[in-house]
């Protein structure tokens, strides 16, 4: 069953040996041994009846991860910890909870002082990205391509390695496995990688016992952070592009249903410069029009017909890129594609958020025209997805997730009631115990989208969880608002540079720091070192009038007044020149966004 497993499964766990010359990493069921060699870097299968040399360290280990150079050689990254999320289709899915990076190198006495320090900054990247919760696989299914895609492929696909049958889209260490790849011996060594959000739970509706289970895949192509990575690029590849995907399986009977995310498909930008939200900027006016284009065939050729939600204000900043967006629509005339534009703030203003209704009513018949992908327990197709919703807000985030949670529910009503486990005229809704959990999955989906784009969890998610807007969740998001702000201006370059790192958009050469530049190695301008010295003294000075008595009170009021313009004066000339203190990426090229 092409749905079910590839012919040879990776190894699921594995024997890691380590000595001062070789990386043996053994399988428990006595296939052929990966062989490392540490000083020549080169890999090579041996036979499970070689004796291995002595070791110095023997441990568990459930995977390689891959291999990444940096400036000291390569690095070996096995994942040392993991749980399982659960069972889908029979097969184990497993969430990544830690990782080591093992450097073959044993000494970095071959660096200089100079390269030592960039090195560690390089490490430091990887960790930063292995850090990021969200990181799944499975050693005997495929969860980068979804069930529809699945079903329609060749018993040869089937048979296929899974690092070579994955959505590449989706495999989120495929610059890892570059080394592993290269021999199609070593393909039980690699594991592709899903990064996003997994949940699968065992429910209960009227005694019928079922899987609920909802899977969103995060792009590889343009992926980044919030603010450094909008719009599109030439290929028409859209950033945060995630494609998430509601799955149930009762028996042998399957029911899927499919929605994707991704930035406005436009050449746009919003460059952090110290403001809370710096306006939104078109850029490449020329470009436009291929780009989305090429943006909206490629999601044609992936998924059919679409509808695109547009969340975005229609007014005030926002307003050129809904212009924009509904004029390239316009422009490409494409029976396949509707347009709806939704003013999410506007509608829901004064927490009117029954309003959302009138956009979801509003694609009924795009809803029910679409369809979802669907198997009897006889496990015949009785229905496929035709087309997909494609939502965006600004960030698609907040206001995307809360959208799509409301279609994936009238879907799934749908879904329940053809599988005969809803009765005529019941909805999810009715059952407190399942109605919870959706609710749950759904704002944990969004929180973990969020974090990884944003570095902060999801707004908007007590409604989410509970129907309705709450005042601790306009407190909880006024709290992740701020600390989106600090992490967009003054971390986000260094997160940018990691994912460029990790994915292979920078590729380490071993020359930086001796015969050509390092990139990590940029002079700030002189106002980042100057300006927040003066900030701190005339905030300290004003502090001081404050508390210590002057001569008099109208003389104590002067000098407040006095330092008290100063810090105004410094504070508007650092916003003024805002990019000057945000921390921005070094590893990206300046035409990378083209």
């Amino acid at each position: 069953d092409n749905m079910k497993m590839a012919l040879e499964k990776v190894h699921p766990s594995l024997k890691l040996h380590t000595n001062n010359d070789f990386f043996h990493l053994v399988p428990a069921d006595g296939s052929d041994i990966l062989r490392i060699d540490r000083v020549s870097h080169d890999l090579q299968l041996i036979s499970a009846r070689e004796a291995l040399p002595p070791s110095t360290e023997v441990r568990d280990i459930y995977g390689l991860f891959g291999i990444i150079r940096l400036l000291a050689g390569p690095y070996m990254v096995v994942i040392t910890g993991r749980r399982r999320v659960g069972i889908l289709c029979g097969q184990d899915v497993w969430k990544i909870t830690s990782t080591e990076v093992i450097p073959f190198a044993r000494a970095t006495r071959h660096l200089t002082d100079l390269q030592d320090r960039h090195n560690r900054e390089y490490l430091a990247m990887v960790h930063t990205v292995l850090g990021t919760d969200g990181f799944y696989y499975c050693t005997s299914f495929d969860l980068t391509h979804r069930s529809q895609q699945l079903h329609n492929t060749s018993p040869d696909f089937a048979q296929m390695p899974l690092h070579e049958r994955a959505d590449q889209r989706f495999v989120w260490n495929c610059h890892l496995l570059r080394d592993l790849i290269v021999e199609p011996d070593m393909h039980r060594y690699a594991i592709p990688i899903l990064h996003g959000f997994v949940s699968i739970s065992e429910c209960t509706i009227n005694q019928r016992v079922f899987t609920f289970a909802l899977i969103s895949r995060r792009s590889t192509f343009r992926a980044g952070t919030r603010f450094f990575v909008r719009g599109v690029d030439r290929d028409g590849n859209a950033a945060n592009f995630v494609e998430t995907e509601q799955i149930v399986t009762y028996g042998k009977a399957i029911a899927a249903f499919v929605q994707i995310r991704g930035s406005i498909p436009l050449f746009w930008s919003q460059t952090p410069t110290l403001q809370y939200a710096p306006p939104p900027r078109l850029t490449h006016a020329e470009l436009q029009k291929e780009a989305f284009r090429r943006h909206c065939e490629t999601q044609e050729v992936q998924y059919g017909n679409q509808v695109l939600v547009n969340l975005i204000n229609q007014r005030g900043r926002e307003k050129p890129l809904a212009d924009a967006f509904d004029a390239q629509v316009s422009l490409m005339s494409n029976p396949k594609i509707k347009y709806d534009a939704f003013d999410f703030h506007h509608e829901c203003r004064n927490m009117q958020w029954q309003h959302l209704d009138k956009l979801i009513n509003r694609l009924v018949p795009e809803h029910k025209q679409f369809g979802y992908f669907a198997l009897n327990m006889q496990e015949d197709v009785i229905s496929r997805q035709d087309g997909v919703f494609r939502t965006n807000c600004i960030d698609c985030l907040d206001r995307t997730n809360v959208v799509q949670s409301m279609l994936a529910r009238r879907t799934l009503d749908e879904q329940l009631l053809g599988m005969e486990i809803l009765r005529p005229g019941e909805t999810t809704a009715a059952h407190a115990q399942f109605d919870k959990l959706f609710k749950n999955v759904w704002a944990d989906n969004a929180d973990a989208c969020s974090v990884q784009y944003s570095g902060t969890g999801a707004l908007k998610t007590d409604f989410t969880r509970t129907g309705k807007r709450t005042t601790f969740g306009l407190m909880k998001d006024g709290w992740n608002s701020m600390i989106r702000y600090y992490k967009n201006n003054f971390a986000d370059g260094f997160r940018q540079d990691a994912i460029d790192l990790f994915l292979g958009n920078h590729v380490v050469e071993l020359a930086e720091g001796t015969s050509m530049p390092c990139p990590l190695e940029r002079k700030q301008s002189w106002r980042y070192r100057v300006l927040p010295l003066v900030l701190l003294f005339v905030f300290s000075m004003f502090i001081f009038c404050m508390i210590i008595p002057a001569s008099s009170i109208r003389m104590q009021f002067t000098y407040c007044c006095f330092w008290f313009a100063a810090i105004l004066a410094t504070l508007g000339f650092m916003f003024k020149t805002g990019k000057d203190f945000v921390n921005q990426p070094r590893l990206r090229a300046k035409d990378k966004d083209v």
